[in-house]
């Protein structure tokens, strides 16, 4: 593959929905971005007749057999262990080799996670990889939390972490200096919450980030900070949260302009505002969490994904090299670990 083009590993197999998902989505994203070329993992056979029948541009797409699909229920053991040449495994391995600058997959989140992890290793000083992901706020940007489900027990120490990490995404991917970093917690007082997240209150006041102080649910949305750190299980509930609030306003907004024919008249001339409404609002613009910490580029897709918000990983991925995510997240790293305390004096880490 030409070295000059963004190369992207497409686990072709994964996810709710499969090659009908995938494989539209890399076509729809080849042609709005010809400096990309994509390696279509999977099943051979069934990608080319995929390929064929939505007649994908010629020149943008490769494909790389793999065997074996992990599915959505398997254990992570199974996809380990058992399914050594999974879509997901050779996707994975495809950036560890150097034919891809980053993969992409939809399937289970748990073995996605362990594959990555354990085929491309962390970077130095990072116990645990985190996922994080933009969540919109009304300030207009987008507020970056994570960990988002990878990690359900954490430490002070990892969570320190995953602010070190949010820090450099967000510095280098949307080029803001010194990013505010809050600590989610349940007021913003330094007396609240358990002794987990009081102790990383000290860590990331003392480690050398722009650190905001505690945070509360809310202040995702206000756009209070750029980056929220939380555990994998709090942050999970949290996301899950505001996908189905997002669902529920959405339905009760389209069952309410339905009830009479002059609330139906009232939404045709209310739909400009409420078309842009959604579109702000829409959780598939957002598709697509970094899985930060390893050495390479690897990137989340919601399982549930359609077409357009898988195009929108795979957009994010390409936006992810070109910015220089891992570069920059290794310099980030390093350069925040100089500020911090020698571990003499109680520090999680010394200068490298």
């Amino acid at each position: 593959m030409p070295s000059d083009r963004v190369r992207i590993a497409i686990d072709c197999m994964g996810g709710d929905h499969g090659l009908p998902v995938t494989v539209p989505a890399a076509i729809a994203f080849a042609r709005a971005c010809p400096d990309a070329q994509c390696l279509l993992v999977g099943d051979a056979s069934q990608i080319r007749q995929a390929l064929q029948r939505d007649a994908a541009p010629a020149g943008s797409f490769e494909v790389l057999h793999a065997s074996e699909v992990v599915a959505m229920h398997d254990s992570v053991e199974v996809a380990l262990r058992r399914k050594k040449d999974s879509s997901m495994r050779v996707a994975v391995q495809a950036v560890k080799d150097g034919l891809a600058d980053a993969a992409v997959s939809a399937g289970n989140t748990g073995a996605w996670m362990a594959i990555s992890r354990y085929v491309l290793k962390t970077l130095d000083g990072i116990d645990r990889p985190a996922i994080a992901t933009a969540i919109p706020n009304q300030a207009g940007r987008a507020t970056t939390v994570l960990d988002l489900g990878a990690n359900v027990d954490c430490t002070a120490e990892h969570l320190l972490q995953f602010g070190m990490m949010g820090s450099a995404l967000v510095s280098t991917v949307d080029r803001r200096e010194q990013p505010r970093v809050g600590l989610l917690n349940i007021g913003e007082e330094v007396i609240k919450g358990n002794e987990v997240v009081k102790r990383a209150a000290e860590l990331l006041r003392a480690s050398g980030l722009n650190f905001h102080g505690n945070v509360e649910g809310d202040d995702i949305f206000k756009g209070t900070v750029d980056v929220v750190v939380c555990d994998g299980f709090v942050g999970n509930v949290v996301l899950k949260s505001i996908e189905g609030l997002a669902r529920m306003i959405g339905t009760m907004m389209r069952e309410e302009f339905r009830r009479t024919p002059l609330t139906m008249a009232a939404g045709l001339v209310a739909s400009p505002v409420l078309n842009r409404f959604r579109s702000r609002v829409d959780n598939r613009r957002y598709n697509g969490a970094a899985l930060l910490g390893l050495r390479g580029i690897v990137i989340k897709s919601h399982g549930s994904a359609d077409a357009y918000a898988y195009g929108q990983a795979l957009l994010r991925a390409r936006e992810a090299v070109h910015n220089g995510l891992l570069e920059g997240t290794i310099q980030g790293l390093a350069a925040l670990r100089r500020t911090l305390p020698d571990p003499a004096e109680g520090s999680v880490s010394a200068a490298p």
